[in-house]
């Protein structure tokens, strides 16, 4: 082939000075940060993956990713002879319109900076937010994204997290959980609490600290009811909750306790009796 032809195809003119050589080399620019941005996000995950907490990781390959992309487009519009100077100037005056014609999305931008700092839910956190409740599956600058307990995602704004109150619930690493455990009149209360008690030391997952309360807590109309309140490591807490609540009754049952029915006893006055 003609190295002239080739020349001269380089040197056209697509607009004013530019060329389709300068596109060529903003595409293949543009392509390369691509490439180096995920090879850039691999590696970070590679050594920082047990490093640093996941939400973070993932933050920080966000801002790496795009950082990238960012900084290697700004570099390649030099090529165009374009005043770098002069595009901060009008994207400064761009941004104030934008922001003002905008000002909940920069607010959920803001509102989401301040989520990945102060860090008040992480992902992989079952949390409350508002009327949501579920799993967080991911933390944007604009949105924080739920998996609710049903499997739907909820995309919330994060204006609307950052000022509503959030319930997270494997926050602190223990959590605590209470049954109500109705015993007969007629059944020896300390003996229930104290086979309730074998049955709450022996189970694995039990914390040892804080310690189990066992304790009567009102003598109600059908039942004298007992309370058990329970310590477990958080991110299994419902499990060991299910588990110990079937191992009581079973327990209670084997020693001839029995959980009583609702019931009312109802007298007659002598002369409404029936006489036999």
């Amino acid at each position: 082939m003609d190295i002239g032809f080739l020349t001269t195809l380089f040197e056209i003119n697509i607009y004013g000075d530019i060329t389709l050589f300068d596109v060529m080399v903003f595409v293949i620019i543009v392509l390369l940060s691509l490439i180096t941005a995920r090879m850039a996000i691999t590696y970070l995950r590679r050594f920082l993956s047990d490093k640093i907490p996941k939400d973070l990781l993932n933050v920080v390959e966000k801002i790496t990713y795009y950082g990238i992309i960012i900084i290697a487009v700004i570099s390649s519009l030099t090529q165009f002879g374009i005043n770098l100077s002069g595009l901060l100037v009008a994207g400064g005056f761009a941004g104030l319109i934008i922001g003002f014609a905008s000002q909940s999305v920069v607010s959920n931008f803001v509102s989401g900076l301040f989520l990945i700092f102060e860090r008040p839910v992480k992902i992989g956190d079952p949390v409350n937010v508002g009327d949501v409740t579920g799993i967080v599956e991911d933390i944007n600058i604009l949105s924080t994204v739920v998996r609710t307990f049903d499997g739907i995602y909820v995309r919330i704004p994060n204006e609307k997290v950052f000022t509503s109150n959030i319930v997270n619930y494997v926050a602190n690493t223990a959590r605590r959980f209470e049954y109500v455990v109705g015993i007969r009149y007629a059944d020896d209360a300390e003996k229930a609490i104290e086979v309730i008690k074998q049955v709450v030391d022996a189970h694995p997952f039990v914390l040892k600290n804080p310690p189990a309360a066992i304790f009567v807590d009102k003598l109600a109309d059908s039942s004298v009811n007992i309370a058990v309140r329970v310590w477990a490591p958080a991110e299994i807490w419902f499990e060991v909750k299910m588990d110990l609540l079937w191992k009581i009754k079973k327990a209670i049952e084997d020693e001839g306790i029995e959980i009583p029915f609702p019931q009312r006893v109802v007298w007659f006055a002598n002369k409404l009796q029936k006489e036999v």
